[in-house]
């Protein structure tokens, strides 16, 4: 999988006349699901102090409940997901997501309820749970080996523009907040009593974009050849990159899947290279949630709090940490194609714990302010070059076409698990060592992390997915 080989498998497709703009169109459709999924999933983030107040949340337990609850409907989505875009096809199941993504957001807003908003919470997180595998997974398939690198960390440049709008909207919505409110006068203020409300109602505008536009986008070729619709197939092939390469990449494809139509049982996938693979794939996942990232971004407020800051600028540093996060995934894109995934991956796990370190020791010091906001920028834009977007381009490159569906699925679900184990625990991590003792925690993750990477992950840059599949 390395060097020379790429170069002749990379050649094929590389000489062929590729449409770009029906390729990018079709790819930014599907990435649309992953800005959902940002935008969905941080918009808690920015209302936090707000529907804690209105529902009189107080114990770290029903704090972490709230944060972590849609990472339940997440891991469902995502553990179904696989099955369920095998059946029904890509298509469909991303325009189904964006039904789920309309209704939850509604719901969610106007909960009047703590167990309302909870449920529709879930909800909302099954329609992550499918993006979060389906949109990668769709990407890869249509994409041309030497461009899917940056095709699919185009679904990750979706996400972190879904996270800064969600920012934006919420510091936007949200009116200014007065330095040491009482409780009760705090209950009574307008944030607190509708301004949360529309932070949710809002995802409702992008995912009615994406219900618009998903039928538009063709079924991804591999789905049809699996289903015997070659005809269907070949033409979407064709307008993808001309006939010379339609007719070469439909015939790779019907090679690869040859004996795909057997049924994908539990016993093959736990064993041997596929167990192997498997176990890759979710130490991968699991290492891009535990580097404690995504505490920065659903924990804030308590993150910046503890760092002397006021709630006001909080929601504007919530805005810079998304910029932050845009600017380098954009860097990430020029260089996945380029630079190398194994390599990114164990540069970003070693920088990442540099920063989180120095955050541990800047706690224990006492050293707020500035210090703290500029190493935990540092940490995002780290992880926005690496962890970020390159977990999701492997694990749709290192499995076989047969397994794919159901590895990436379990992958998935892997990921979910991770964040809510993160999730729900920081308030309570937090509490019993401290933030010095919480990034110290995940620093450690990260080193243990790029040794993990160093001995088991292979480099995939420049392969085609039936070359890595042979």
């Amino acid at each position: 999988m390395h060097g020379p080989s790429s170069n002749s498998i990379a050649s094929p497709s590389a000489n062929a006349e590729i449409n770009f703009r029906y390729l990018w169109m079709i790819a930014f459709v599907a990435a649309l699901g992953g800005m959902l999924f940002g935008y969905d999933w941080v918009v808690i983030g920015g209302a936090k102090p707000f529907y804690e107040s209105y529902f009189r949340l107080t114990s770290e337990a029903q704090i972490g409940w709230a944060n972590s609850c849609a990472l339940i409907g997440c891991f469902v989505g995502s553990f179904v997901g696989g099955r369920c875009s095998d059946y029904i096809g890509r298509k469909r199941a991303l325009l189904f997501a964006a039904l789920l993504f309309t209704v939850s957001s509604l719901f969610t807003g106007w909960a009047f309820s703590f167990t309302a908003f909870i449920c529709w919470r879930i909800l909302g997180g099954v329609a992550i749970g499918l993006v979060s595998n389906v949109s990668p997974t769709y990407i890869a398939e249509i994409s041309p080996a030497e461009w899917r690198g940056r095709l699919v960390s185009l679904n990750q440049l979706s996400l972190v523009i879904g996270i800064l709008g969600a920012q934006i909207v919420n510091w936007r919505i949200a009116r200014p907040v007065p330095a040491a409110l009482s409780a009760q006068a705090m209950a009574a203020t307008w944030n607190v009593q509708y301004g949360w409300r529309w932070m949710f109602t809002a995802v409702a505008i992008p995912a009615l974009l994406f219900m618009v536009a998903t039928p538009f986008i063709p079924e991804s070729p591999r789905w049809l050849v699996a289903h015997h619709q070659l005809s269907s197939a070949g033409h979407v092939l064709c307008k993808i990159g001309g006939k010379r390469y339609g007719q070469s990449e439909l015939e790779s494809i019907q090679r690869s899947l040859a004996g795909a139509h057997e049924k994908v049982t539990w016993s093959e996938m736990l064993h041997g290279k596929i167990l192997r693979l498997l176990l890759v794939g979710i130490g991968l996942v699991v290492l891009q949630q535990g580097s404690g990232i995504n505490i920065l971004f659903n924990y804030a407020e308590e993150v910046y709090r503890s760092a002397g800051y006021g709630v006001n600028d909080i929601l504007f540093n919530i805005v810079v940490t998304g910029s932050i996060n845009l600017i380098f995934t954009i860097f990430a894109m020029l260089l996945v194609d380029r630079f190398g995934r194994r390599r990114l991956m164990l540069l970003g796990s070693v920088l990442i714990g540099m920063c989180h370190l120095g955050a541990s020791i800047a706690y224990r010091m006492q050293i707020h302010g500035f210090w703290i906001l500029a190493l935990t920028l540092g940490a995002i834009a780290c992880y926005a070059m690496t962890l970020a977007p390159i977990t999701w381009v492997l694990i749709t490159e290192i499995f076989p076409n047969r397994y794919r569906g159901t590895a990436v699925s379990i992958s998935v679900a892997a990921l979910w698990i991770a964040s809510f184990v993160l999730t729900y625990t920081f308030p309570i991590l937090n509490r019993v060592v401290g933030s010095a003792g919480a990034f110290l925690v995940y620093s450690g993750i990260c080193f243990l992390g790029a040794i993990f990477i160093f001995l088991a992950v292979p480099e995939t840059t420049g392969t085609s997915l039936d070359k890595i599949d042979a």
